[in-house]
């Protein structure tokens, strides 16, 4: 695929506004309803929308921002925290506020008296706050009484798409009752559904999604697919879990593994620069190229080598060791010092590393790689690497070397077959042993 440039988001700035209720000098009965709204007390709301006087509060718009608040902040930095030229409202519609705190009476009470329930003068909808807060009863309430499941946001989003926690999947599951466009695209990045689920790691929502008939492939503007956007996603190690079993459900729907997005990164490729072991075991057994180069020709090998030091708690060893049993391209040797100082926090990698070697020439140079305060905590292992300085290889290691070397590429796939002891296949298959020899 081509190369994109990336898309530039501009919006044109909205009219200033005069016919809305400013919240900040609301006074008298205004202010009461506005505070109603706020707590859900759906009787004071009763007595106020019945008045004939205030009924036009159901569809006002109301102005929560503070324009002498802004005047004061404008060129204050420090107590705004950013700096602003122009000066924003920040519109809303009582459907909005009920909508999104939850407060189906109080949302119920509104709609049964016809309020708007499309109005949209913040730039989303009331369905949009409901799904994005997670508050399913009030979409479903909206939408029973005609929201439009597919309204478009000013920022392109549609109802389906803020649905980003897992909280959100009663939501979803209304959504798709009553219409939503289960391949509709945002307007700027071209995701999916499926993309957005996939990208924050909703396992529920994507399963629900496929059976409704999205896209797997489909692809966005920069070329990602479901599959590329979970791969691509940073995730903490509380989080993998859940991408690994998004990436399980999308690949056994079809999704395509070797999809390239524009810088020619493939999933694997996205799945080790974000150190997910489980997913590149899952990619690697379904057929992954174990040495493909995206544009920048880089391998996935140099894509975990990178992040070692900073995802140590998501086993990088592991993935290290799975692309060197399924025939990755190894460090050239001159470099190994090089990566011992950036990965030195994690021996387990160094061990696996070394082991793909049947010689290797310890220098001075690898012993100031390794800083002092590491080689006091991994003693024992630094102390087996550097010996190798004087001591050969042992004889069992060349024998695994050479074996290993034999079967080049088909590793993974011979050993686990072999009529040997399950300690010797995890030897030749570079388990872990905490020291070098």
């Amino acid at each position: 695929m081509a190369y994109v440039a990336p898309r530039m988001k501009w919006r044109k700035q909205k009219k200033y506004r005069e016919d809305v209720i400013a919240t900040a000098k609301a006074t008298g009965c205004i202010l009461q309803f506005w505070n109603s709204l706020l707590v859900g007390d759906e009787l004071t709301i009763l007595g106020i929308v019945d008045d004939d006087e205030y009924g036009y509060l159901i569809d006002a718009i109301y102005d929560t921002s503070n324009l002498e608040e802004w005047k004061n902040f404008r060129f204050n930095y420090r107590g705004l925290r950013l700096w602003s030229l122009t000066y924003e409202q920040e519109l809303t519609t009582p459907l909005h506020i009920t909508a999104g705190r939850g407060f189906t009476d109080c949302l119920r009470l509104l709609l049964q008296r016809r309020a708007d329930v499309d109005l949209a003068p913040g730039g989303t909808t009331a369905l949009h706050e409901a799904c994005e807060n997670c508050q399913p009863e009030c979409a479903k309430l909206l939408l029973m009484h005609g929201a439009n499941a597919n309204a478009v946001s000013e920022d392109g989003l549609m109802p389906l798409h803020v649905c980003t926690s897992h909280e959100s999947l009663e939501c979803a599951k209304y959504l798709l009752q009553y219409g939503a466009a289960i391949n509709g695209c945002t307007v700027d990045e071209y995701d999916t559904p499926l993309h957005v689920a996939a990208r924050n790691g909703l396992p529920d929502h994507t399963e629900l999604y496929l059976r409704h008939g999205a896209a797997v492939d489909k692809q966005n503007y920069e070329g990602l697919t479901s599959l590329n956007s979970a791969c691509s996603q940073p995730q903490e190690a509380q989080d993998l879990r859940n991408y690994f079993k998004v990436c399980q459900i999308l690949i056994n729907a079809g999704a395509n593994i070797h999809t390239e997005e524009q810088d020619k990164r493939t999933p694997l490729h996205m799945a080790c620069k974000n150190a997910n072991p489980d997913i590149v075991d899952l990619l690697l057994e379904n057929g992954a190229s174990v040495n493909n180069m995206d544009y920048g020709g880089e391998a996935p090998m140099h894509n975990i080598l990178k992040v070692v030091a900073y995802k140590i708690s998501h086993s990088p060893e592991r993935i290290v060791r799975s692309l060197l049993n399924h025939g990755s391209i190894r460090v050239w040797p001159g470099a190994l010092p090089k990566v011992l100082m950036h990965c030195s926090k994690s021996p387990r990698t160094i061990e696996v590393l070394l082991n793909a070697y049947s010689h290797l020439k310890v220098t001075d140079t690898w012993v100031e790689s390794v800083s002092e305060e590491v080689f006091k905590e991994y003693k024992e292992f630094y102390e087996s690497v550097f010996s190798l300085e004087m001591t050969p290889r042992s004889l069992q290691h060349l024998a695994r070397c050479s074996l290993r070397k034999f079967l080049e590429g088909r590793v993974h796939k011979v050993v686990p077959k072999l009529d040997l002891p399950k300690f010797i296949k995890n030897y030749l298959l570079l388990d872990f042993r905490g020291y070098i020899h």
